[in-house]
């Protein structure tokens, strides 16, 4: 939980990027459950046709990408409007894609990468089941990926680390202290 020093209006709207295969919505999840706000599943927002895009191996386009991120934004922003901090998992592989998920938020958006060499991510693609994503769209996707740069709020993280220090370090830099 947030503690009680902590500026009510500094709500937490945190979005967990990376790549498929980075353990955005594990470690979103978790850093929620630790901040005791929702956490939503960027993916559950992508239009069906999006799924069916990407199920059948074709990468997707910024055109397909900026509806969801318009919904995406808007969730962040009903969850601020409400008075509540929320997490969310979503690829925002590009500067532009953060820059429209800010734009919803008035900027106050805080972004946390999850970077790694790209063998430990196919591998983990390659054992994950049940999600639409194939493997064979993670080379696309690290093409396009810009890390954040010094003009954003973001902070990289290692995903070779454990998922236990993942979660510390992701709840260290919102300022919470795990």
């Amino acid at each position: 939980m947030l503690s009680p020093e902590q500026n009510k209006n500094e709500l937490p709207l945190i979005v967990v990027m990376g790549v498929a295969g980075s353990g955005k919505s594990t470690i979103a999840a978790g850093l929620a459950e630790k901040l005791g706000v929702d956490f939503i599943e960027g993916d559950a927002l992508h239009p069906q046709a999006n799924v069916n895009k990407m199920a059948g191996g074709q990468p997707l386009t910024d055109d397909d990408r900026w509806p969801w991120l318009e919904a995406i934004g808007a969730r962040i922003d009903a969850e601020r409007a409400a008075g509540m901090g929320v997490v969310v998992s979503c690829s925002a592989l590009k500067h532009v894609y953060r820059d429209c998920l800010r734009k919803k938020v008035n900027g106050r958006v805080r972004f946390i990468l999850l970077d790694g060499p790209r063998d430990l991510i196919s591998q983990r693609m390659i054992g994950r089941k049940g999600h639409f994503m194939p493997q064979s769209l993670l080379d696309s996707q690290l093409a396009t990926l810009e890390k954040p740069g010094p003009d954003e709020d973001a902070v990289i993280l290692d995903i070779s680390q454990t998922v236990p220090n993942l979660l510390v370090k992701a709840a260290q830099s919102v300022g919470l202290q795990s």
